[in-house]
Parts: C-alpha cells; structure tokens; sequence
C-alpha cells in the first residue's frame, strides 16, 4: 500500500506538471476529465490511490501554472492577478524570477497547510453553523468589497459581476454533464489564449539566475505570508470564493505591495486555498474546489484518510517546487524562440474538441457566449475575479432559495 501510494503521488506530480504547462487549462477542468475515467480507474486502484493520485496533480498544478501564466500570458482563474506583475518582470528579462517568487510563496504555503489543518478540523464546523445562516449576506458583503476595490471602472466591474452570475445562473440550469468544463474554458481559458493570438511583440532573452540570488528581504516575505494567512482560510470554505478573490482581499488589507511581494502572496494563497478544500471537505462536508468535488465523490474522508490526503500534499508539494524551478530554467531558455500564437491557436482546438467530447452542443453554445464575456472582462481592464460572479451569485441565490 506504501509503494503505491508513493507511485500515486509521483505520477500525481508528472500529470500535474504536464497540466500546468498547459496553457488555459484550470485543474478543475482536470478534476473533471479524471472524475469521467474514475469508472476505468477504480477497476485498477483503490479509491484511495486514486485520491492521493489527484491531490498530487491538484498540489503540482497550483505550483507549476504560474509558468504559462508569466510566460505565455495565459493564466487560469487562480493565477490571473499574476499576469501583470508577471509580464512586468518577463519583458526585463526576470520571468525565471517571477516564477521563483511564486514558489517562495508556495513552499511557505505548505507549513501554513499543516498550521491551519488542525484548526480548521477543530474551531469550522462551529464557525460555520453560524456562517451557514448569513452566507447570502457574507457574499454579498465580500462582492461589494471586491468591487469596491476595483481599480479600473466600477460600473465595468458591476456589469461583468452581474453577468458572469446570469451566465453561471443559466448554466447550472442546462441539462449539460460537465457544467462547469465550458464555463470555466470559455470565462478563463480560450479568452486568454485568443488575447496571446494578438501579441506580436518579442520576448528578450531572460536572465536566469541562482536561488540564492532571488532574494525578498525578510519584512517583505512576512508582509505578503501574513497577507495570505488572513485571507486564504476565509476563501478557503467560503462557496465562490477563490484565490483571486483572496489575493484582491489580502493586498488590501495589508495596503500596496510590489511585484515580488505580489508574486509570493499568489503563489502561496492558491496553494493554500487547493490544501485548505480538503480539510475544508472533512470538517464541514462541503466541496469549494473542483478537485475536493471528485474527492468527494470517491471516498468519505475520514481522519485516516485526511492524514494521507495531508501527507501527499506536502510531498507532491515539495516534488512540484523542484520540477518548476526545472521546467521554468527550460521555458526561460526556449520562449524567446517559439512562437506561442501557433501554440495557443493549437490549445483552442484543443479545448474546443474537449468541450464538445464531454459537454455536447449546449456546452459548446456556453464555451462561446463564456468565452466573449472572458473577453469583454480583459478589453475593459477589470480584474478578471469578477468574472466569478458565475459562482457567487449562484451562491447567494441557493442559500436564499
């Protein structure tokens, strides 16, 4: 049972670096392909193997997706924020650098993990009884404080809130199988990569340099970790809300942040966040991650099992810091040589078939109505968080209703 545990976490780890490179792919839409197949796996493996084996894929995704999203400018909804800081620092010739300072916030994210586990387990589920009955309000309240905060238009960010939800609202209620495979592709994949067809410009050579030399004084580090404690466990069981939200609320709080301090609270909220669902899952048996949905599909978490699910977390966790300081030292050396509009042309096609395998038509009709809201979201300049109006607003509509 050991070997094959630590098998699982190991091809965890290899899909999950695959995934990440990945441009536009989110790892719930992950979650799903493998949910489809989990008839097939189970003929060969226990429910548990397959669990590790997707947590593992889940924890090396969060590590490995900031590379797309610095280098290729096609983030998924988790990593969007880290675009601009990102794209900052890869036309100076440091995206190696970006990438780094998303792993610092990472690796620091897996002791927060084994910090807030035993907490969550232990104080949630009486928090939550009471936050269960003002849910409606909570979300209400975080939505305002989102768009409040909102640094371009307001009215854009209200508009774009209102009608990701309108869209997440009629989505829901389509007889579609995999409902949130076109919602996601369109809201946060295909938009991005169609915007990447555009760019023309080119990448200059990137400077790639030792761990040591990628330094964040130690006042900075504590800033931007003490910013992701105080906002992830709240995103953590709260329904719609998700890394973003939780870096827009975070920065906030703390007040203004530069890019390296920006990079590292990114990267150690969206580890914490995918870390936290599943504590989350065990303590109040409620899924706020794609990925804790097929977890709890397979098997009840129990202490056990959520002492494994923890372990592989940290495992894969540190597996995944290694292969993307690897795979990003690659991409630093080959992106000024490829030409990512074909690539990102070839990912559409690829999305596009996908969809249409595991959603049918109507998914399709919801892959391209989602798609251009993704794009009026990006040509108007507001945060692309808002476009989880497709979540929350379902949200507060269930708990009302």
């Amino acid at each position: 049972m050991l070997l094959e545990l630590c098998l699982a976490i190991l091809a965890g780890v290899l899909i999950g670096t695959l995934t990440g490179l990945a441009p536009g792919i989110h790892i719930n839409l992950v979650a799903v392909f493998i949910s489809s197949f989990s008839v097939f796996l189970l003929m060969q493996f226990s429910p548990l193997i397959i669990v590790v084996f997707m947590v593992s894929i889940a924890m090396t995704h969060t590590f490995v997706d900031y590379i797309p999203g610095v280098f290729l400018g096609a983030p998924d909804e988790d990593n969007v924020l880290a675009i601009l800081p990102g794209h900052e620092m890869l036309n100076q010739g440091k995206g190696y650098d970006a990438v780094i300072y998303t792993l610092y916030g990472g690796l620091a994210a897996l002791g927060i993990i084994l910090l807030f586990s035993p907490i969550f387990f232990i104080f949630l589920p009486k928090i939550y009884l009471f936050a269960e009955r003002i849910m409606p309000f909570i979300l209400i309240v975080a939505s305002f404080f989102l768009i409040y905060f909102e640094k371009g238009s307001r009215i854009w960010a209200m508009i774009i809130f209102f009608l990701s939800g309108v869209l997440g609202l009629a989505t829901f209620n389509l007889p579609i199988q995999e409902t949130l495979l076109p919602l996601f592709t369109g809201l946060f994949g295909i938009s991005s990569l169609i915007t990447s067809l555009n760019k023309k410009h080119r990448i200059p050579e990137q400077k790639i340099s030792k761990l040591r030399e990628i330094k964040l004084k130690t006042k900075s580090f504590s800033k931007a970790i003490a910013a992701s404690i105080l906002a992830s466990p709240l995103c953590s069981f709260l329904p719609g809300m998700g890394s973003g939200q939780a870096a827009v609320i975070g920065s906030e709080v703390m007040g203004e942040m530069n890019r390296k301090e920006f990079l590292v609270l990114l990267g150690a909220i969206n580890t914490i966040v995918t870390g936290l669902s599943f504590v989350t899952l065990y303590s109040i048996g409620k899924a706020r991650t794609g990925v804790a949905v097929a977890v709890g599909e397979l098997i009840k978490i129990d202490l056990s099992n959520l002492i494994t699910i923890t372990l592989a977390i940290i495992f894969s966790g540190i597996l995944a810091f290694f292969t993307t300081i690897y795979a990003a030292r690659i991409f630093s050396k080959i992106i000024p040589k490829i030409n990512y509009q074909k690539l990102s042309f070839m990912i559409i096609i690829i999305l596009v078939s996908l969809n249409l395998l595991f959603s049918g038509w109507l998914g399709l009709l919801v892959l391209i109505v989602s798609t251009f809201l993704g794009l009026l979201c990006i040509y108007t300049g507001i945060r692309r968080t808002h476009l989880l109006g497709c979540l929350i607003i379902p949200s507060i509509v269930l708990f009302i209703l």
